[in-house]
């Protein structure tokens, strides 16, 4: 391909995605349409594909006989036409929260600083593999737009928590939420029920979810504190009687665990839809 005719492909991407978000800012009020065109183009700008699928979608259009009958490329903009549909839906559902919070967002959603946020989270948006996971990013976007309880960086952080963690990740996450000072028996147990044998692979993945969570920050194991907030040290209990044969099970029921304070920000900004907003002091 020439020079000249990637500029002409550029181009016409660029007034592809201008065309999508004259669309999608139709759907807020007129007051907000001014407000919410530097956050669209930044949504759209992030996902490389956008711009191509229009494009390929009027060529297609365009396009007579046997080209049309490329089954794979049906198969691509379908996927994509579909894709797109969820976009705008995501979309204007966020502009429509934005109106809610009211027009002290204003000088928030047009920042730089915020734009870098929308550009990350739609990224991971367009790698998600569930709806589960695209309604978290939706709750990120909207809710670092309106609450300020922790910093860009940690947020950026939370994103980062969305592309890496699972749907089996975020159960127990729930869990504890709903249920502080849980045991790992008592989060198996209401997630799955019946228990599995120690050696399967059920259990394997369990303690790796376990692991996961606590190395990352975002659980642990209850523990007192003082009065400063510094954890204190757990005294040893002598043993009493033969020592045990087994290893510890992987849904151990006497050690209860927590949201880490960072946790319970991760639930607030990204959850909130799905278990009540933390409560702030």
């Amino acid at each position: 391909m020439t020079d000249e005719n990637n500029i002409q492909s550029s181009d016409f991407e660029e007034k592809a995605v201008a065309f999508i978000r004259t669309e999608l800012t139709k759907a807020a009020s007129k007051d907000w349409q001014r407000l919410i065109e530097k956050f669209v183009l930044a949504a759209l700008g992030s996902i490389p594909w956008v711009g191509g699928f229009i494009s390929a979608a009027v060529s297609y259009k365009t396009e007579e006989g046997p080209v049309k009958t490329n089954n794979l490329q049906n198969q691509w903009l379908d996927e994509h036409a579909r894709k797109i549909d969820k976009l705008k839906k995501d979309l204007e559902e966020i502009v429509q929260r934005f109106e809610s919070i009211g027009m002290q967002i204003e000088e928030r959603i047009q920042s730089d600083d915020y734009l870098l946020l929308v550009r990350k989270a739609f990224r991971t948006w367009d790698e998600a593999d569930t709806e589960e996971k695209r309604k978290y990013i939706k709750n990120v976007v909207a809710n670092s737009a309106g609450t300020r309880l922790c910093s860009d960086d940690v947020i950026r952080l939370f994103i980062d928590w969305l592309n890496l963690y699972h749907e089996a990740h975020f159960a127990v996450i729930r869990e504890i939420y709903k249920n502080p000072e849980i045991t790992r028996f008592e989060i198996w147990d209401s997630i799955y029920g019946e228990l599995p044998r120690e050696d399967s692979a059920e259990a394997d993945l369990y303690r790796l979810l376990i692991r996961d969570l606590s190395m990352g920050g975002v659980i642990r194991q209850e523990r007192a504190t003082n009065q400063h907030g510094q954890f204190l040290r757990k005294k040893m209990p002598k043993r009493k009687g033969p020592v045990s044969t087994t290893m510890e099970s992987a849904f151990e029921e006497t050690k209860p665990y927590v949201l880490t304070g960072l946790g319970q920000q991760f639930v607030h900004y990204t959850m909130n839809e799905v278990v009540k907003r933390i409560e702030t002091t």
